[in-house]
This record gives structure tokens, C-alpha cells and sequence, in this order.
């Protein structure tokens, strides 16, 4: 068997790109029809949460190298500039959206959490899709994930913690164990035994968006009553906060002059948030109608990352058709 061509291998790549980001919202969709339709069962994975997002974590690990670090110190200032947006954009927004809004304290908080998350892993592919510069997403997800044990509660506490009690010191110690840890024992195992994780890498993914589903599935059947009641009002918060979060990550980018595939990578970082992890801690740490935010985000910002990523192709088509 020949080896496919450079082209042929884009191609490939593209196609695995695109039925990732197709499928994956699809299964968080019927993961979360499962936990409206069958609350009772679905509420049975709640005790199980912060193992999910352990393993999603470890994935993340398995796919970190580092030379991925390495591009932090050759360009610092694109990864800080994202991460610094990331922490600062998001948080704010969420505010925002929550006073714009109305919501209740408990919606209000959980829109907060999911702004002061870290950066989503399913960014990177989105990056990939849109052409913009995925070596540099990958950094960005990477370092604001390591930071998230002091930023993400910290921001919790200040921004929402005037709608419900917050507890930042048991948060942060959670964040330390399932996602600080499992990031770091992926990297290592990733260096000890790196051809058998070469070999499972392209499956990694998928693992990933199962357990978040199952995440998906536990808070929606802890929160169905919320979804009755309220379900209107938080996507229209979360669809809010995505778009604002794609925008303003893109518009500072290109304020401060960054390439347009670095800007675009930011605003893809930006408006994509770990939504599984704000769940599963808003779940735990505020209450089980905070955490349908992150449920909610989980599906939406895969289906408008597909969709940004379609609208910087055909961008780039245009400018090919006019040269």
C-alpha cells in the first residue's frame, strides 16, 4: 500500500476533523435527551463526575508533548495574550450576560463558572478546521488548563459569588485532582511510553466526548426540572456568551495587530470553554440548576465552532478568488 500524498493526507485529516465535530455534538444532544428523558437513572452518574472529567483530563495529557510548551517560550506573547483574554473576556461576559439577562442567582452563577473555566479541549480541532494556527491552541488550551486551579476559582468567587456561596478553597483542591494531576500524569506517560500512545492518540478523542456525555447526561437528570422551567432562557445565555466571546477574542486580537490565523485562534480559544469541567464543579460546588449552563454550552459551542470554522474557510476561499 503506498502512502498517501500530502494533499491526500489533508484531505484525510479534514474529513476525520469534520466527523468529529459533527458527531460529537450529536452524542452530547442524545446525552442529554437520556438524562431529561431518564432523570432518575441518569442521576445514578453523579457520585462518578469527577472520575469522568479525571479521564477526560488524563486524555488531554496523552495528547500534550513538549514541544508544546516549548512554543510558550519561542512566543510568548500570542499565548499570553490568549490566555490573558481567556481569563479576563469570559468572566466578565458571563457577568454581563447574567445582568443583561436577569437570571436567577443560581443561572447566573453557573453562566459565571463556565466564563472562568479553562479553554476547551475541542478547540484545537476547531482551530485545525478554521485553518488558524492549531500548534498555538494547543498551547493556549495547555497553559490556561494548568492555571485553572487558581483562576477558576478565584474568578468564581469574586464574580459570582454574590449570587450564591462559593466555595473557592474546596473548588480549587477539586480542580488540583482532576484536572491538574491527570494532565500532568497523561504528559508523563506520554514521554515514558510514547509509540503505545502514538497508536491510541486517534481514539483519544472519542473517549473523551463519551465521558463527557456521560457528564452531560448526570447534570441534565439532576436539573430536568430546571430544563422545564428555564431551559429557553439558558441557552439563549449561553448563545450570547459564546458569540461575544468569538468576537471580542478576534476583534482584541487583530486590535493589538496578531496575524489573522493567530486571531483566530484566539477568539476560537476565548468563546470555547471547558464546559464539562464547569459543570461537573458547579454540580458539586453551587447547585445541580448552576450546573445546566455548562451542559447546555457543552453541545453549543461545538455546533457554532463548526460553524466559525466554515465561515473562516469560505473567508479564505474569497481572498483566494480575488487574488
Amino acid at each position: 500500500m503506498t502512502a498517501l500524498s500530502a494533499p491526500d493526507s489533508r484531505q484525510a485529516e479534514d474529513r476525520s476533523a469534520r466527523i468529529a465535530v459533527t458527531v460529537f455534538p450529536l452524542l452530547i444532544l442524545a446525552a442529554a435527551l437520556v438524562g431529561f428523558l431518564a432523570p432518575e437513572t441518569a442521576k445514578t452518574l453523579l457520585p462518578q463526575v469527577n472520575l469522568f472529567l479525571g479521564i477526560i483530563m488524563f486524555g488531554m495529557g496523552l495528547t500534550l508533548t513538549l514541544p508544546d510548551f516549548a512554543l510558550v517560550a519561542k512566543r510568548p506573547l500570542p499565548v499570553l495574550l490568549g490566555v490573558v483574554a481567556q481569563y479576563a473576556i469570559m468572566p466578565l461576559l458571563g457577568l454581563a450576560v447574567a445582568l443583561l439577562l436577569r437570571l436567577p442567582p443560581e443561572l447566573a452563577a453557573g453562566v459565571i463558572l463556565v466564563g472562568s473555566a479553562p479553554g476547551g479541549t475541542s478547540s484545537n480541532v476547531i482551530s485545525y478546521l478554521a485553518r488558524a494556527d492549531t500548534a498555538l491552541s494547543v498551547a493556549m488550551t495547555s497553559v490556561s488548563t494548568l492555571l485553572a486551579p487558581l483562576l477558576t476559582p478565584l474568578l468564581t468567587l469574586w464574580l459570582a459569588g454574590q449570587y450564591m456561596a462559593v466555595d473557592g478553597a474546596a473548588m480549587a483542591a477539586s480542580i488540583v485532582t482532576i484536572v491538574l494531576l491527570p494532565v500532568l500524569g497523561g504528559l508523563v506517560v506520554r514521554l515514558l511510553l510514547h509509540r503505545l500512545v502514538d497508536r491510541v492518540l486517534p481514539a483519544l478523542p472519542w473517549v473523551s466526548v463519551v465521558f463527557i456525555a456521560l457528564v452531560v447526561a448526570a447534570v441534565v437528570g439532576n436539573s430536568a426540572a430546571t430544563v422545564l422551567s428555564a431551559g429557553a432562557l439558558v441557552l439563549l445565555a449561553v448563545v450570547l456568551h459564546n458569540g461575544l466571546g468569538y468576537a471580542l477574542g478576534y476583534g482584541l486580537a487583530r486590535a493589538l495587530r496578531v496575524p489573522v490565523r493567530s486571531a483566530r485562534t484566539v477568539s476560537i480559544e476565548v468563546g470555547m470553554q471547558n464546559s464539562g469541567l464547569a459543570a461537573g464543579l458547579a454540580a458539586q460546588y453551587i447547585s445541580p440548576a448552576a450546573a445546566l449552563p455548562g451542559a447546555v454550552f457543552s453541545l453549543w459551542h461545538n455546533l457554532s465552532g463548526a460553524v466559525l470554522a466554515l465561515l473562516f474557510r469560505r473567508s479564505d476561499a474569497r481572498t483566494a478568488d480575488r487574488a
